[in-house]
């Protein structure tokens, strides 16, 4: 399987220099860093090559990185069912930069996008409806940024008691619980389900 990737990371190399950054072969899967400008015909290479027919795009995901002056890496993921094997494609973009969107592509793309724009803030051109999918109306901010701020926003959700919908500010409160780590087969003192029976003989 290595070697295999490793043919489709030269062929990938060979056909497409001028939008290929950099490969690597990682956990059985061959993960590639375009360039934002090359991305839209990198996709379209992955689709129609022969050596690759990567026609299923899986999803579309985001990776924060605020220390860098490229933010984000926008990630896709495409299957080959025709070559048995899946290959991640990365770019890094700037917060102030716009990604272009391969819903023309994979159509499938659509809400992967809409997705990724509300929860990183990361926006594609020719998007026909970039709008957010996830949150409410009138969300303010990116909630899966790092520096997205845990509490003082304002909940939005409906009171069965009250017959109506109600603004609470969010508080993410934590509990702090007991965990027993020990083994069962390893000295716990206490009595498993099915324990019981045992102590009866």
């Amino acid at each position: 399987m290595t070697e295999d990737l490793q043919e489709l990371s030269l062929h990938i190399e060979l056909k497409r220099p001028d939008e290929v950054v950099a490969t690597e072969i990682a956990y059985g899967e061959l993960n590639v860093t375009v360039t934002v400008a090359g991305l839209v015909n990198f996709v379209e290479f992955l689709r129609a090559d022969r050596n690759c027919r990567f026609s299923t795009l899986v999803d579309i995901t985001a990776v924060d990185y605020p220390e860098r002056a490229q933010r984000f890496d926008v990630v896709y993921h495409f299957l080959s069912m025709y070559q048995n094997a899946r290959i991640r494609v990365r770019v890094q973009v700037r917060e102030d930069e716009m990604v272009p969107s391969i819903i023309g592509i994979h159509p499938s793309a659509n809400w992967f996008e809409r997705e990724v724009y509300d929860m990183f803030g990361v926006i594609f051109t020719g998007h026909p409806d970039m709008r957010r999918i996830l949150t409410d109306y009138g969300f303010r901010g990116h909630p899966l940024r790092k520096d997205f701020p845990t509490t003082g926003y304002t909940e939005v959700r409906y009171d069965e008691a009250l017959k109506r919908v109600v603004y609470e500010p969010v508080k993410l409160t934590q509990d702090y619980r007991q965990f027993d780590f020990m083994s069962p087969w390893e000295g716990a003192e206490y009595i498993l389900p099915g324990d019981e029976k045992q102590g009866a003989k």
